[in-house]
Order: structure tokens, then C-alpha cells, then sequence
């Protein structure tokens, strides 16, 4: 097979971002062989500028340069320091952008502009930030080819392609398992934990840990957002309830339709005395039908008032998959009359899942339109 050549160009170059240029190193080989895809990278942004090279960056050198700190603006040769990552993206020449900055809750900068400017260009979007996703939904589902309609292949539907899988627990198939695997049999409603900054902090505060020491080690890791605030509040996990239930249901809610608590009010005494009751604390997300007598709700029922959203501590008995998850996991529960229950964990013990997660999406897309 010859293989096809796709220009990726990566805004954010961080935690996930950095760990997509080494996995894109690392695999070259790999997807020539397997996929028939040769990946090259024209263009980094990051705060303070940028790289580019229309013939391919030399990963090696960018790797070199974030595991020495060294911004890489100031590269030789590509360094293209003050160039912002809108101007980088319209330079760059790619057929897809990952787009990798930290979320910004109040106006999804610089990840919604990131967005927006790639799709006006014409170019595929893979989003590991999910501010754009929270705050324009509906706009994106309209100018964006999301993959969820059977049959609505991208080349013949013209538009650009997003994807997203990343935006709700990384490589767990949070997303897949409910547009795909469980296409024709109704939910009835969802159980998740999808933020691991929360999971890890409860489960080695049960150890005796102390809160802040489990935070500081997650920031060290790389698997808190940069403002682990975000995680802590439960704004994180509200964050990807409501991508997952306008994805699922093809409904427009917001954070503001989301009951929401975070964890910071938690005692290691209320951890114990829940795993003494054969309970288990989780920083839980759910989602579930309004009307809780009635779960069996058809699909033509749906709308945002049928639903109930929920995130924050809650105790659940350890027999349930979620109580059984290691610090490290996450994991994600479906209920449907017809399959009963199908349930999915992944260990993401850093940013490496994330980053498979987007390489998974930008695959694809490929399949999508070539």
C-alpha cells in the first residue's frame, strides 16, 4: 500500500499536547505499516509562539526541545516566536489541527478561537479541550461533520470533521460505547466517573493521605487541568456529562442544567465510614431520566427537560463497577433494557491516554474522508 501523507499541525504543546508529538515520533513506523498513513507535523503553537515547517517538523528536535524546557519558538530554523496559534494554524497547511489548550470556562479562549479559525479554513478538528464543546455545541454540530449520523460520510457531507472523543475520559471509550456499540438499543441512563483527578485524590485519602498532598502529586503527573480547580469543583466532570448527553441525545444543555458539587468538602472520617457501610465515595457523574419511575423513556421522548444531570460524592455500593475502580481509573456505566447494563474502565496513570485518544479521532477522520 502507498501510504497517504496528512499535515497535522498541534495548538498547545503542554501536558497532552507534548505526548502527541512523542507518540506521532514514536509511531511513524507503525501507522505507515498498519493504517497506510504517514502523520507529518508542519506546525506547533504554544504561549509565547510557535514552529513551522510546511515540509514537516523534525519531531525528534521538538521532543528534544520540551523535555528540556526550551521554548520552542526559539528553535533554529522554525522558531517563529510571537506567532500566535491562529496565524500558525492558517500557515501551516494541515488537513487536521488537535487542539490541546487547557479549558477556559468563561470564554473557551484560546481553545474556541483556535476552533472556529480552523473550521472557517476548512480544516479537521480533534479537541482534547472541552470549552469549545461546552460553550458552542450546537454551533459547531452545525458547521462540523461529528461523525454520529449512520451512513453521513464526510466526504460526501462537505463540511469539516470534529472529534472529541478525548473531551470525556480520555481513552475510555465513554463516547463509542454510546453512539456505536449500543446504536438501536435505548439508554436508559448513564453512570460515570470521568474525572481522575477526584478518583485519585478520594481513593489515597482512604489511605490516610491528605488532600493536598494527592493534588500536588496529579499536578506533578500531568493529569490535573492547569487549574486544578476545574477538577475539584466538579466543573471538569460537569464539563463532559453535558458533551456526553448532547452527544448521546442530540440535546443542547449546558453547565446551568448540571447539579454540581465537588469534592473538597469530603472527610477522610466520611471516606472510612462509607467503606464500613460496604460503601464507596466516587466523584460521580449521572445522567438520568427526570422522571425516575419511568426508565425505560423512549427515544422520542428525548429533550433537555427528560434528563437529569448530576455530578459530585456520592456513596455506591462496592459491588458496583464504579466502586470497584483502582485511584488511576475511570470508568463509565450504561443502562439499557435490552443489554441490561455494559460498563467500560481505562488506567490513565498521565496524559499518554489523551493523547491515543486524539490520534484515535485523527485516524478517523481519515477513514472518514479519504
Amino acid at each position: 500500500m502507498c501510504p497517504t501523507t496528512w499535515r497535522l499541525a498541534v495548538v498547545g504543546a503542554g501536558n497532552v499536547g507534548g505526548q502527541i508529538l512523542r507518540l506521532l515520533r514514536q509511531q511513524q513506523g507503525y501507522l505507515v505499516e498498519r493504517y497506510g498513513v504517514r502523520l507529518i507535523v508542519t506546525g506547533v503553537a504554544e504561549l509565547g509562539g510557535s514552529i513551522l515547517d510546511l515540509n514537516g517538523l523534525h519531531l525528534p528536535d521538538v521532543c528534544a526541545a520540551l523535555d528540556a524546557a526550551v521554548p520552542i519558538a526559539r528553535m533554529a530554523g522554525v522558531g517563529r516566536s510571537g506567532m500566535a496559534s491562529e496565524e500558525m494554524i492558517r500557515k501551516s497547511g494541515a488537513d487536521i489541527v488537535l487542539e490541546a489548550t487547557p479549558a477556559n470556562p468563561r470564554d473557551g479562549t484560546p481553545g474556541l478561537p483556535n476552533t472556529l479559525c480552523a473550521i472557517e479554513s476548512g480544516i479537521h478538528v480533534v479537541l482534547a479541550n472541552k470549552s469549545p464543546l461546552v460553550l458552542r455545541y450546537d454551533d459547531l454540530r452545525r458547521r462540523c461533520n461529528m461523525g454520529l449520523q449512520i451512513g453521513q460520510r464526510a466526504r460526501r457531507d462537505g463540511r469539516p470533521c470534529l472529534r472529541f472523543s478525548a473531551t470525556v475520559g480520555g481513552a475510555l471509550p465513554t463516547l463509542n460505547l454510546g453512539t456505536r456499540d449500543l446504536r438501536g438499543s435505548h439508554i436508559s441512563s448513564v453512570e460515570a466517573v470521568l474525572n481522575g483527578t477526584s478518583q485519585y485524590i478520594l481513593r489515597m485519602m482512604e489511605t490516610g493521605a491528605s488532600f493536598p498532598k494527592t493534588l500536588e502529586d496529579t499536578q506533578r503527573r500531568g493529569i490535573a487541568e492547569s487549574d486544578a480547580s476545574l477538577d475539584i469543583s466538579g466543573y471538569d466532570s460537569a464539563a463532559k456529562l453535558v458533551i456526553l448527553a448532547n452527544t448521546l441525545f442530540g440535546l443542547s444543555l449546558s453547565l446551568t442544567d448540571v447539579k454540581m458539587s465537588g469534592i473538597d468538602g469530603i472527610s477522610t472520617r466520611a471516606l472510612r465510614a462509607a467503606l464500613e457501610r460496604g460503601e464507596r465515595v466516587v466523584p460521580l457523574c449521572r445522567l438520568e431520566p427526570a422522571d425516575t419511575s419511568d426508565k425505560s423513556r423512549r427515544s422520542e421522548r428525548y429533550s433537555a427537560s427528560t434528563w437529569r444531570l448530576f455530578v459530585g460524592p456520592a456513596s455506591l455500593p462496592q459491588s458496583h463497577p464504579l466502586a470497584r475502580l483502582e485511584p488511576d481509573e475511570m470508568g463509565v456505566v450504561y443502562y439499557s433494557p435490552y443489554v441490561d447494563r455494559l460498563s467500560a474502565a481505562s488506567s490513565e496513570h498521565g496524559p499518554e491516554p489523551a493523547a491515543a485518544a486524539m490520534l484515535r479521532d485523527v485516524l478517523d477522520i481519515i477513514d472518514q474522508v479519504r
